[in-house]
């Protein structure tokens, strides 16, 4: 049965999307059981630009795939038990990776680290042999360490390619132009923030002075919007009392980001966003990973944009940003090179 769902997964763009000149894409979500999986897995079922998605997860994903599967868009779903990882891998150009656990009522993202650093390592280490030019899309926390997880797993293996691994930091970006425009009173669309730094409390940095409406907020306004902006996930956390993390609002950035990046890849020209990717930026401070404005392209990451103009408020928060993010991308690496 699983090979036989593989083959038609992989036959089916030239019989469904015959009349289409766009390129459409195999994508794999690893973890497609979970909270962010499920959600994350429906919202790509919907992307047109998905030719097949192969669902894989310790447990649930063929009952993911079968009901996903029911969803009147053309791509196939093919699910993968937990001894299937490399079958679901299988000629995937799109790695998505929400696996790993929930984080709890006051537990930080680097309280998870142990749990989820195991299981991004191993996947990699999967992706490596099995689709080494995939572009890799990495959701599980703490972002800002299993990036660099997934980055020196990969180089162990010598297929590292900084072009195609990027830690997803779309909800950062999704919160800030919702909780802006709440403030300001306009459609989130008039209120784009880019958002630098890493994923985690102080090392998110929302530049609100480069918005025409983000720069209007002062005072003890900006200082709590900066805040939730930065600590916007404990609030899920505690409203969902115990019973998990921001898993629907995820699935949707998540989705968001893999659709950009779909985007570029069929050749679209013009898709900035920013995300968590090997970066030139501060390397001068000891920091090789950083969020900030990145082209999308054919090939993954074409251009990164360097900040531009920031405020001096913005500047604080970017000094605070920078020791803790150092500290946690060095977490990750030491992971790799002390196993």
């Amino acid at each position: 049965m699983l090979t036989r769902c593989t083959a038609r997964s992989l036959a089916s763009p030239a019989r469904l999307f015959s009349t289409s000149a766009a390129r459409h894409t195999k994508v794999a979500v690893l973890g497609a059981g979970g909270g962010i999986g499920q959600p994350l897995s429906l919202l790509l079922k919907a992307d047109p630009l998905v030719s097949s998605l192969s669902l894989y997860d310790i447990r649930g994903a063929p009952g993911v795939a079968a009901d996903v599967s029911h969803v009147d868009t053309p791509s196939e779903v093919c699910g993968y038990p937990a001894d299937k990882l490399d079958n679901a891998l299988d000629g995937v150009e799109v790695v998505v990776i929400p696996a790993g656990v929930p984080r709890k009522p006051g537990m930080t993202r680097d309280d998870l680290f142990n749990t989820n650093a195991s299981i991004v390592r191993d996947l990699a280490s999967s992706i490596g042999r099995v689709s080494p030019k995939a572009h890799i899309l990495v959701i599980s926390n703490p972002v800002n360490s299993t990036v660099p997880i997934v980055a020196s797993t990969l180089a162990k293996a010598g297929v590292y390619d900084p072009k195609r691994v990027f830690g997803v930091t779309t909800l950062d970006v999704v919160r800030a132009a919702r909780f802006t425009a709440s403030i300001a009173g306009v459609h989130p669309n008039e209120t784009p923030i880019t958002v630098v730094g890493g994923h985690s409390g102080a090392t998110i940095v929302p530049l609100l002075s480069q918005s025409v409406h983000g720069k209007n907020i002062k005072g003890e306004a900006y200082e709590k919007l900066v805040y939730r902006i930065q600590f916007g996930g404990d609030e899920v956390v505690k409203a969902k009392d115990g019973a998990g993390s921001a898993t629907l609002s995820m699935a949707y950035a998540g989705a968001k980001f893999t659709s950009a990046l779909l985007r570029a890849l069929n050749g679209e020209k013009g898709v900035i966003t920013p995300t968590f990717v090997e970066s030139p930026l501060f390397k001068d401070k000891g920091i090789d990973f950083f969020s900030s404005n990145v082209e999308l392209g054919v090939n993954g990451v074409e251009r990164i944009f360097p900040l531009g103009h920031v405020s001096a408020q913005e500047e604080k928060l970017l000094e605070a940003c920078f020791p803790e993010l150092k500290k946690n991308i060095e977490k990750g690496r030491a992971f790799v090179d002390n196993a």
